[in-house]
């Protein structure tokens, strides 16, 4: 190999002979990354009476390593409106940067307010991700969009990298759809239920999903951001901490440390 530092890893022309660039096969198709590197994990959000709280972690993982630990995967629109992200960050940045446009676009050209509630935020968003599917060139993210309305009740739906999307009193992606939302459709098995959970009750219920989600996925964190979206705006904390956590279930698990039987 040519360790000179302007040819670094180029065969040595002068043994190997001329580097045949027909190999690169320039006149082919354009080429995209199909798996993405890192990620983030669940995204765990639930209606209740006058609102949506939303909750996911600030890890982001490069492959099965916890390499970034305060990346934050919840992102605000003028404050009316929350969106979760789970699954690719760089695609997550992309998309956030388009928001950060779209804001201001609305800021400038609506004098008195925003006129996009968060269902006109998720159509937007669900149409970019089908685009991209579309080109074969997906955005490998699955997003909640959090907020009220034109009616002024809480809307809560989801959008994946295919352009899928449907809504639901509670919704989780990644591993939280298995291990948090058995939890959370205990209080809002439908809609009806929603009228039924205060606000409270929902930060409690989200709180315990992002606990067992600790427990259980290995690719989840202890600090978290969670958020809650009502009429008289956003509220974001971002440095939560799981509180009360006990491992003494983990010696009642076969083949947990040294236990074999």
């Amino acid at each position: 190999m040519d360790h000179r530092p302007q040819a670094w890893g180029r065969p040595r022309d002068d043994v190997y002979g001329a580097y045949d660039a027909s190999y690169m096969q320039t006149n082919g198709p354009n080429q995209h990354t199909q798996s993405p590197i890192v990620t983030g994990t669940s995204v765990v959000a639930m209606k209740f009476k006058d609102g949506v709280v939303m909750a996911a972690d600030n890890l982001a993982s490069y492959g099965s390593l916890a390499r970034f630990t305060d990346v934050k995967r919840i992102r605000t629109f003028a404050d009316t409106s929350l969106v979760g992200f789970g699954g690719d960050v760089s695609d997550m940045q992309y998309l956030d940067r388009l928001l950060t446009e779209l804001g201001i676009d609305e800021a400038y050209y609506q004098q008195s307010a925003h006129t996009l509630n968060a269902r006109n935020l998720h159509k937007y968003l669900s149409n970019i991700l089908y685009n991209r599917r579309s080109k074969f060139d997906p955005l490998w993210n699955h997003l909640l969009v959090a907020g009220l309305d034109e009616e002024g009740a809480p809307f809560l739906a989801a959008a994946d990298l295919l352009g899928t999307i449907y809504t639901s009193p509670s919704l989780a992606t990644g591993f939280g759809s298995m291990l948090a939302q058995p939890i959370m459709r205990r209080y809002v098995p439908d809609e009806a239920a929603v009228a039924g959970v205060s606000r409270e009750q929902a930060l409690e219920v989200i709180r315990e999903c992002m606990k067992v989600l600790f427990y259980r996925d290995a690719r989840s964190h202890d600090t978290y951001s969670i958020a809650v979206v009502t009429k008289d705006g956003v509220e974001v904390s971002e440095s939560e901490k799981l509180e009360k956590q006990s491992w003494a279930f983990a010696d009642r698990i076969k083949g947990y440390g040294t236990q074999t039987v």
